[in-house]
């Protein structure tokens, strides 16, 4: 999970829109400021390419594909695609409020692009949608149908929203409703990352990923999981430029108690698999 470099003003204009104590609306550059520490005021420079900025944090760092919304910088992603098809993948945000025109949109985004990943934001549309709600539902099916994975935010939103949209125990339903339908759970699954773990071990299609979460925050129960029964079911998720820098996310990553057979599984091969890239090893 990786962003291209935009003004923070655009990139977070719908959910500022349901925020409504002060600080979130008036001092905060991002609706999660207060749980990262030196967010920049602005992550876009108006005089560098954003493709080129990632790029260069890619190469410093080591990583060779980042996955990249169409939805929240639609220009830049869609050169990032076309001009480097090799590092970049890209995934489509669907609003289960927009009913069949999302769906649409989604179609004509994937046939186009080929995009392969879907995200949702229960807690970050208006209104709010829950994961098991009826809206939702339409979006698994045409997942589904065009073997697309979905990456949902669950757990207690970041942003000062309500969260119980995003409880991870509305996972069991749509996992039992759609077994085929291959569900990335995003952004920590606090405090219920037990129950996150339980239902992995129930659902085969059921994945976690540690978007949003500097790695010294990592739940320890996931890593445990990773370590034991789970080595296939977890990956790692980035948040740069949003709230981590790539510098704090690589210096940190080394502390994480993951075994050696398990960080290529964390790193690389889960993360292709539920992808559909071709190259998983």
């Amino acid at each position: 999970m990786v962003g291209l470099p935009q003004d923070p003003a655009a990139l977070y204009r719908q959910i500022r829109a349901s925020l409504r104590d002060r600080e979130s609306r008036e001092d905060f550059v991002m609706p999660a400021s207060y749980m990262f520490h030196d967010v920049p005021a602005s992550h876009a420079d108006g005089e560098a390419d954003p493709v080129a900025v990632v790029l260069g944090e890619l190469d410093r760092h080591g990583v060779d594909v980042a996955l990249i919304s169409l939805s929240a910088n639609t220009e830049a992603a869609r050169r990032a695609l076309t001009d480097h098809p090799e590092r970049f993948v890209g995934s489509w945000t669907c609003d289960p409020n927009r009913g069949m025109d999302g769906i649409r949109e989604l179609v004509r985004v994937h046939e186009q692009w080929g995009v392969r990943a879907v995200s949702l934001f229960p807690h970050g549309v208006s209104p709010q949608v829950a994961i098991d709600a009826p809206q939702m539902y339409p979006i698994y099916a045409k997942c589904v149908e065009l073997g697309l994975p979905v990456f949902v935010t669950v757990g207690v939103a970041g942003p000062r929203v309500p969260s119980m949209v995003q409880h991870v125990e509305r996972v069991d339903q749509v996992m039992y409703d759609f077994p085929e339908l291959v569900f990335v759970m995003r952004h920590g699954a606090e405090p219920w990352t037990d129950l996150a773990v339980k239902l992995m071990l129930k659902w085969p299609n059921l994945y976690y990923s540690t978007s949003a979460f500097s790695p010294r925050y990592y739940p320890a129960n996931i890593i445990e999981y990773a370590n034991t029964r789970g080595a296939d079911r977890v990956l790692y998720g980035g948040y740069f430029p949003m709230g981590l820098s790539l510098d704090r996310i690589m210096t940190e990553l080394p502390g994480v108690p993951l075994k050696a057979e398990v960080w290529p599984k964390f790193l690389r091969e889960n993360a292709a698999r539920v992808l559909g890239l071709t190259d998983a090893s």
